[in-house]
């Protein structure tokens, strides 16, 4: 037996949900805000050590990168990946399991796709957390989610710093608790100056509102004359959008799982000319072999933007 945070608790209760219909015992035991658990959650298949032990850090603290997997070629890599995490609640539900269940393991499952985009280089990485039409589920599960949002923030911090991952958000985050707001702005500043990958949480996020805002920012400043109505170009435009957190504003890759063949709302002027990857996986189940998969699709893609090659 070994003692363990409530951190790495998470990851192994979600390997044990992965191995089986009932919640390890485990995750009930607690002394001191510490855990018992058996060795054996924390062999080399589990979550943890897929996220801790592929990196390696080099003389000044930093993460070198591995060399990428097998039928992966960097000069291919996406610059953006765009992400619709769906399906935990199906996936608690196959296990006879609330929605909460699920979001757990979703998180364990975001905190692995975020250092696999760290360690192979991705620049940029927005995973879809919380739309706007989310408000609408039942109170109890939003509440859950904010708290799981909230624990994720102060948990993973030191992981963000020491994987070179630097936090930006989009989306209306004057809607969260403000206990959340002040644990987001306290990342997003402890990780500004990190440049490995950007990571972008939408959080409160909407598509259409993005486009409506904004037009109505440059209707302010054409009724201000500050530009003339034939200066409103695409670049213009894509200044105003919440993306304009990155220098990579526009996805080159969306993946959403679970089987939904939709785009929910989601950057939907970003992913004008993105490669959609659909995948029948639960978000909860989506790891590093899932997302070799979608990137080697992405790969074998031919990306024309209207030319002929």
């Amino acid at each position: 037996m070994m003692k363990i945070s409530r951190t790495l608790l998470s990851r192994a209760v979600a390997l044990s949900l992965n191995r089986s219909t009932k919640l390890s015992p485990y995750y009930l035991n607690h002394t001191h805000n510490q855990y018992l658990l058996p060795n054996n959650l924390l062999g080399p298949s589990s979550c943890f050590w897929a996220h801790h032990s592929t990196t390696s850090a080099n003389a000044d603290g930093n993460l070198d990168k591995l060399p990428l997997p097998a039928n992966l070629r960097h000069e291919l890599m996406p610059r953006h990946v765009a992400l619709i995490l769906d399906g935990n609640s199906r996936w608690a539900a196959k296990r006879g399991h609330g929605p909460e269940v699920g979001h757990d393991a979703g998180a364990i499952a975001l905190i692995e796709v975020m250092g696999l985009c760290a360690k192979w280089g991705i620049p940029v990485a927005t995973f879809f957390l919380f739309s706007t039409e989310d408000w609408r589920r039942p109170k109890q599960e939003v509440d859950f989610l904010m708290l799981r949002f909230k624990k994720l923030l102060e948990d993973e911090l030191e992981n963000f710093n020491r994987q070179g991952i630097k936090i930006s958000t989009i989306g209306d985050t004057s809607l969260l608790p403000i206990s959340i707001q002040e644990v987001l702005e306290h990342t997003k500043e402890a990780t500004k100056d990190n440049t490995k990958t950007q990571v972008i949480f939408a959080v409160s996020y909407s598509g259409k509102k993005d486009i409506v805002q904004a037009c109505q920012n440059i209707s302010k400043k054409v009724r201000n004359g500050v530009i003339e109505p034939n200066e409103v170009t695409e670049n213009v435009i894509e200044r105003e959008l919440e993306t304009k957190v990155t220098s990579i504003p526009s996805a080159d890759l969306l993946i959403r799982t679970s089987g939904e063949l939709r785009i929910s709302n989601f950057l939907l002027w970003q992913l004008a000319y993105s490669e959609l990857y659909f995948c029948q996986t639960f978000w909860p189940d989506f790891g590093e072999s899932q997302f070799i998969e979608a990137l080697q699709c992405f790969q074998k893609r031919g990306r024309r933007f209207g030319k002929r090659i």
